[in-house]
């Protein structure tokens, strides 16, 4: 769980998003990639592809689990990210690392986060502006609603609106995708945490 000192939320909601789609403060990042509840990674078998890059930083910069390598997009803004899942999933979270004090005028400062079951009918989920991040950037894809804690989508997509210093391209270091774990045990309503309830929790 993040302290107040680790990512800072602003009380003053973001200009310009679209009617309809919540925006987020202004996020600062965390150093330590942390998750609250029982999620899982959605996005290891999805396909990812990128509206721009510049060659050796590419896409799969993004998906290396290594933090001293990003993807450089190379065109106009917005810049895009797009993740193509096999079958609509419920996501909750999407998680950004980006490093201000490396990479300056490249670290995104205005993110849109899309969801939909294709690029035709892609909506605007939330809207965040980011302050000279440095680490983790959490971004919850859950509505107004408490109720709305996740969105189901056969796609989604991550666009860098706008960079610090009114840099032109961006960089983004790893992307992660979260979704609420599925229940091991089928036609239970709630979910058994330890692997001694999950054992015991059906007859064989």
């Amino acid at each position: 769980m993040e302290s107040d000192g680790e990512q800072e939320a602003a009380a003053t909601p973001t200009l310009g998003a679209s009617a309809g789609a919540p925006s987020a403060g202004r996020l600062k990042g965390c150093p330590e990639l942390s998750l609250e509840g029982d999620m899982r990674e959605m996005a290891k078998t999805a396909v990812w592809s990128v509206s721009s890059s510049k060659p050796g930083n590419g896409v799969a910069s993004l998906r290396d689990d290594s933090l001293d390598t990003y993807w450089q997009s190379d065109g106009a803004q917005p810049h895009l990210v797009n993740i193509q899942f096999q079958k609509k999933v419920q996501l909750q979270l999407v998680v950004l690392y980006v490093d201000f004090k490396l990479d300056e005028s490249y670290t995104p400062s205005k993110i849109s986060i899309r969801a939909g079951d294709g690029l035709h009918n892609l909506k605007e989920i939330k809207t965040v502006e980011l302050s000279k991040p440095v680490g983790w950037v959490h971004i919850s894809l859950s509505g107004t609603d408490p109720r709305e804690t996740f969105i189901h989508a056969f796609m989604l997509q991550i666009a860098v609106l706008a960079n610090h210093l009114n840099g032109r391209d961006t960089h983004v270091r790893q992307i992660k995708i979260y979704g609420p774990r599925l229940n091991p045990v089928p036609h239970q309503h709630f979910h058994f945490i330890s692997r001694e309830c999950i054992m015991y929790s059906s007859v064989r």
